[in-house]
This record gives structure tokens, sequence and C-alpha cells, in this order.
């Protein structure tokens, strides 16, 4: 029997939503330490998903994907974060379950393998780095000819795009709220591309600029203050800035009372996940309550404090 547990990532900028210099996507993010999605597989004649739910579906497909014929799997489901709230759990939750068969059945195949063969990464590669790396990611996204067309990962069949940067991340507090709301997905997520894209290349270059000449740099030398203000930033111009024409009045609210008491705040993906940067333990601590009470005062939900994870799933085989 293994074990397996995933970190989550928050994704904090698309980088390249115009394509006119043939390359399409890019992003950055970040993983984080928890939540958590935890398993335990053991070899089996079928494939079956027991304990709790969230993701049968998604991991048995997963786990199809990779079965060599005639064999099968049983997943205990452990723990679970929420699906569609910028976690990025459709990636998380299906390597998980690929991974099982990989290392059960002895196939030798590379986390980037895996994400193809259960058709991850297809817009951002970061999830599929998180699972494999941890830490601060930036990839370069895709060639627009191969991908074809402006959509999300999870209607997209490329691979995830190559790594540009992946560097570990200081040890600053981050405040997340999880607020009790689904954000957008599936064919949601589809028009949300089509009527946006492609967007205008003065923004890309806006969001390049940032990327690489300040929040790259900050994370290298631990400048909280200039990581922040990259984040902030990035939150105004390109993808991002369309999504924030979307949100609902409670991920607007929380977002901006975040920024006023942080260094920077941010909406992971298509939210409503909202994540912030503080330097030391007690502001995240004061800064988690009050973020709770708006929650609780609104949608409800759960607000934690959590760090970044600089190294990726973690898998043990247990009893040997």
């Amino acid at each position: 029997m293994i074990k397996i547990t995933t970190p989550c990532r928050i994704h904090m900028t698309l980088i390249d939503m115009n394509a006119e210099i043939g390359r399409v996507d890019g992003g950055t993010g970040l993983t984080l330490s928890s939540p958590n999605i935890k398993i335990t597989a053991e070899e089996a004649d079928r494939v079956s998903i027991e304990g709790l739910q969230g993701f049968a579906d998604r991991m048995k497909k997963a786990a199809e994907a990779l079965l060599p014929a005639g064999k099968g799997i049983k997943i205990n489901v452990l723990e679970l974060y929420p699906a569609h709230v910028g976690f990025g759990s459709g990636t998380q939750s299906s390597l998980a379950a690929a991974a099982a068969v990989n290392e059960l059945y002895g196939l030798g195949k590379s986390v980037r393998e895996l994400a193809f063969a259960v058709k991850r990464g297809g817009t951002s590669g970061i999830g599929v780095t998180a699972f494999e790396k941890g830490g601060f990611i930036v990839d370069g996204g895709h060639r627009f000819k191969d991908k074809g067309a402006f959509m999300p990962s999870a209607a997209s069949r490329v691979p995830p795009g190559p790594v540009l940067f992946r560097g570990d991340f200081p040890e600053w507090d981050i405040v997340i709220a999880i607020p009790n709301e689904k954000g957008m997905h599936d064919q949601e997520e589809i028009e949300i591309f089509k009527k946006f894209c492609p967007l205008p290349i003065e923004e890309v270059r806006e969001i390049a600029h940032v990327v690489l000449m300040q929040m790259m740099p900050a994370v290298i030398e631990g400048d909280i203050e200039s990581f922040g203000a990259a984040v902030n930033h990035v939150q105004t111009v390109g993808f991002n800035k369309r999504e924030s024409l979307i949100w609902p009045g409670f991920v607007k609210d929380i977002a901006s009372f975040m920024r006023s008491r942080s260094y920077g705040a941010g909406v992971s993906s298509f939210g409503p996940v909202v994540y912030s940067f503080v330097d030391n333990k007690s502001e995240g601590r004061q800064l988690q309550a009050e973020v709770q009470k708006l929650l609780d005062e609104s949608v409800g939900g759960t607000v934690m404090l959590t760090r970044a994870k600089n190294s990726g799933a973690e898998i043990s085989r247990l009893g040997a």
C-alpha cells in the first residue's frame, strides 16, 4: 500500500493571452503546504474509490488511463479540499490517482507523462510542476499552432508548457480565504476565454515585465514588499482584469480588504479563493480572524494560515 499527499496551488496570472508572437498561456503560481489531498492506494482486481467522494469520478478516469490491462486499484481518499475554487483540484486529484498506479505497478513514468495521460496542464503547467517539485513556478505556455485556440486546461489536449523558472519561496505567512462558493468552471470557463481573448499585446508586455523584473527577483531576494506589489499589479491587467469584471461582490470585498492589510492580495485562477502575504504570524492570525468574520457575515467559508511548499507531492510506501 502507498500513501500520497498532494499540495495545492494558487494561480496568480496568465501571461500571454494574445499569441501574436506564436505562444499562448504561460503563467505564475505558488505551491501551498495546505490544504491537501491525501489518499492511500493498493493493488486490486478492479477500480474502486472509497472514503471521501468529491473527486471519485475524476480519480477513477485517471487511474483507468494508466492501469495495465486486467489490473485494478483501490484508492481510499482521506483528505480533500473543495473543487472549482482556485486550488487546482482537478490536476492534483488526477495526478494523485495516476501516481498511485505508476508507483504500484512500476510504470516508471514521469509526472509530466502522467499529466499528459490524464489530460492536465493544457493551459497552465503550474499545477503539474507543483505536484512534481513545489515552490514558485513560472511556465512558458504553448505554441499557439499546437493548441489552436484560447481555452482552459480542462478543454485542451496539449501537454504542460515548459517550466521557465522554479524557485524556493520565502517563509512568508499566507492567508487564504476559501468562501463557500464555486468559481466558474467547465463550459463557463470556455465561454470566458472565447469572450475576452485575444487580449491587447500591450497588456501582455506589461504582465511579462512585472513577472520578469519584479515578481521573480522578489522571490529570489526575499523581498516581500516588491512581491506583494507585483501581485497587486497583475490583478489589474490582462486576463485577471477581465475575470475581475465577473467576480461576485463578496470576492471583490474580501480581496480589497485583504490587500489593505497585507503586502499583496489576489484571486487564484477563477476564484473564489483569495490569498495574501504577510511577514509575521501574529499579523497573519489577526488578518485570518478579520477575514473569517467577513465570510461569516456573507457567504460563509474558511480562512487558513499557511505557507508555501517547496517540494512536491509526498509519496511513501506503507508497511515496507
